[in-house]
């Protein structure tokens, strides 16, 4: 695989893990699209162990996803920018601190966002909690099986 098509498999992806926390995009769909493009075009046995353990994954992904109880998002009052945006600093953490990382970005990055948009520290830790009450669960679930499977990629082909 030339180096331009593994930058453009990991664009893919990045574009897949963005697309977990737009609502409408399929994001693990497009992960998966990702790590099946690259195996096809590496055409090694690393390579498909890591396909099939991003399908097993993204399965069991959906299997928890439908045990979780469905919340209401605009009942919570958080907009949808700061939770966005919450998404993105767990993408940045996650890189930056391994697999602990997206948990503490995407909760320290939505408490932060909400501390400079209502003032006090209270009133923005209440939010946060009441924002990862309602969707949190579902979308870190989402996010860090795709943040697995990017993760196992990377280390694939860096071994690779």
């Amino acid at each position: 695989m030339s180096a331009w098509q593994l930058v453009a498999a990991g664009l893919v992806m990045l574009l897949g893990l963005l697309g977990v926390l737009v609502p409408g995009i399929p994001g693990p769909l497009i992960v998966w699209a990702g790590v099946m493009w690259w195996t096809l075009s590496e055409k090694s046995g690393l390579a498909w162990v890591v396909l099939m353990s991003a399908t097993a994954v993204l399965l069991l992904n959906q299997v928890v996803k439908w045990l979780l109880p469905a919340r209401d998002l605009r009942a919570v009052g958080t907009p949808y920018r700061a939770l966005f945006l919450a998404g993105v600093a767990g993408i940045v953490g996650f890189f930056v601190i391994p697999v602990i990382g997206g948990l503490l970005g995407s909760v320290g990055g939505l408490y932060l966002l909400e501390r400079i948009r209502l003032g006090s520290h209270g009133d923005a830790w209440a939010s946060t909690r009441t924002a990862l009450r309602a969707i949190g669960l579902s979308v870190l679930v989402e996010l860090f099986a795709c943040l697995l499977i990017v993760g196992a990629w990377t280390g694939a082909v860096v071994a690779g």
